[in-house]
């Protein structure tokens, strides 16, 4: 038992700005959380809420490829 194999894990994520609403798809890093994220729309840049690991557990519809795995990426 373990950690799911990478073949089940998304890799992609759509990301909703909270402040403008712009939605943008993007490929997530497989090895590490993105902290930060630069709206496309507005320019804000976005971070992770509280308790949030990534700016893809925050605001995407999949969560980061670590949290997918069941893995603590913090």
């Amino acid at each position: 038992m373990g950690a799911k194999p990478m073949t089940d894990v998304k890799l992609t994520s759509t990301l909703t700005c909270p402040t403008c609403g712009h939605q943008s798809t993007d490929e997530m890093p497989t090895d590490a959380c993105q902290f930060f994220y630069d709206c496309k729309g507005c320019g804000k840049v976005l971070r992770p809420n509280k308790g949030d690991c990534c700016v893809y557990c925050s605001f995407g519809d999949t969560p980061c490829p670590p949290i997918q795995e069941g893995q603590c990426c913090a």
